[in-house]
């Protein structure tokens, strides 16, 4: 079997391969690189391989790329036909972009059983399922256990929780478990532990919110205004941006910056910065990537919170509670040289035993509660990982078009243009219906 997971000439180069494909009987895996998602698939496809019903012709021969402009190479590769590669990579809000040079693929019959149907959906385009779903990426909320116990344990605490709510929020509130907070309790809460706001705070803010001009920092945010019935689109494909639900969101975002509740300069916050501010012992709580929570809840890595962060699903709101899930996995390329090997494998990996190992491996597959009890003891996070996604997991309407990706950068231009103060709420929403309507047509 031959070694190609050391590719050095780019996904360019898979292209000047294809001439040579015919000649590898194999099935040729585009993978993610880097990270847990390169070590969970190589350590599933040996497994693969060591079967014995698995022949020579069909073993899983391992190619991986640069993430640096990942996407846009692997689009223009399959737009141009190559045969390069059998299996390739995919990401939910990415799957629209490739479903016209992918074809629909078969799981194994306990896939159902082993991810469940949210999570299967991050697959799917247009009622079609384009791919086996490797790891799953939602929303947590972490939070500080030692400041929330010895808020709700003191009387004037909660007094002045209750003026300051009523101050910022427009009604007297009063500490509750995190597990039963809405929106508003968040805001209430960051809103106590700011020094700004409150001289006897412990932590200079209350939260730490992720604001820059990033795709990603609008699904950290989305899980908010879906909890007021948000969406992109209705049934009939009209746009629904411009709507309480959205407003209601980005000024409750507005608020918490103008108060000094999240740093000021959380306009340039991502996912790195958001966690080292959490990790510094000065913020209460904050809605983060479950990824997160390996480093945050672990001593070495972060020895001022670990002992006293919890972890729970994000806050709820009039609708219900709700995290933004997307996924990556593995699907088929229309121009597989080995299409029967490909569709093997890729059944296979939808199998029980292939998403464990992947998961033994360090993969982050979102599991049942039954799938995920048989490796509990290994890997707790995943109990709560499929728990989350099944009973709280979303992706919008369009959310896997094929212009999905430009929506996401869409609205985050706009949004953190109202949060700046470089524009109204009227003007970003405007600008964003208009755009998005363009896009999603």
């Amino acid at each position: 079997m031959k070694n190609r997971s050391l590719l050095r000439f780019g996904m360019a180069g898979l292209v000047l391969m294809a001439g040579a494909q015919s000649a590898w009987a194999d099935v040729t895996v585009l993978g993610w690189p880097g990270g847990p998602e390169e070590s969970a698939l190589r350590a599933a496809t040996d497994i693969y391989n060591a079967q014995e019903s698995v022949t020579e012709q069909n073993k899983v021969d391992l190619i991986f790329f640069s993430r640096d402009g990942f996407f846009d190479k692997l689009q223009a590769d399959l737009a141009a036909g190559t045969d390069a590669f059998d299996v390739n990579l995919l990401a939910t809000y990415s799957i629209g972009r490739y479903a016209a040079y992918m074809d629909p693929i078969s799981l194994s019959g306990e896939a159902e059983s082993v991810f469940g149907d949210t999570v299967l959906s991050t697959m799917q385009f247009d009622g079609k399922q384009y791919g086996v779903p490797t790891d799953l990426s939602l929303h947590f909320m972490y939070y500080r256990t030692d400041l929330l116990q010895a808020l709700m344990n003191d009387e004037a605490a909660k007094a002045r929780y209750a003026e300051i709510s009523e101050e910022y929020l427009g009604k007297a509130m009063e500490p509750k478990n995190p597990d039963d907070w809405t929106w508003e309790d968040f805001a209430a809460n960051a809103l106590y532990f700011t020094k700004a706001v409150n001289s006897e705070s412990p932590t200079r803010y209350g939260t730490v919110l992720q604001m820059k001009n990033l795709l990603f920092n609008m699904m950290v945010f989305h899980s908010l205004p879906r909890a007021y019935g948000a969406d992109w689109m209705d049934e009939s494909g009209n746009i629904t941006v411009d709507s309480e639900a959205y407003r209601t969101a980005l000024q409750l975002f507005k608020v918490l910056l103008d108060a000094g509740a999240t740093p000021k300069d959380s306009l340039s916050y991502e996912y790195a910065e958001a966690n080292a501010a959490y990790a510094s012992g000065q913020v209460a709580a904050m809605v983060q990537w479950n990824a997160a929570a390996a480093e945050l809840t672990d001593a070495e890595k972060s020895p001022t919170v670990a002992a006293v962060t919890s972890t729970i699903a994000p806050p709820t709101g009039p609708e219900g509670r709700f995290t933004h899930i997307h996924g990556l996995g593995l699907g088929l390329n229309r121009n597989a040289p080995n299409r029967e090997g490909a569709q093997m494998f890729l059944e296979w990996l939808s199998t029980r035993d292939a998403a464990l190992a992947y998961a033994k491996a360090g993969g982050a597959p979102g599991l049942t509660a039954e799938t995920a009890a048989a490796i509990a003891d290994e890997r707790a996070d995943l109990v709560q990982l499929g728990d989350y996604a099944s009973s709280y997991g979303f992706v919008m309407n369009g959310a896997t078009a094929e212009k999905a990706l430009s929506v996401y950068e869409l609205q985050a231009k706009e949004f953190t243009g109202y949060w700046a103060g470089s524009q109204s709420l009227d003007e970003a929403l405007a600008a964003t219906k208009a755009g998005m309507a363009e896009l999603l047509k």
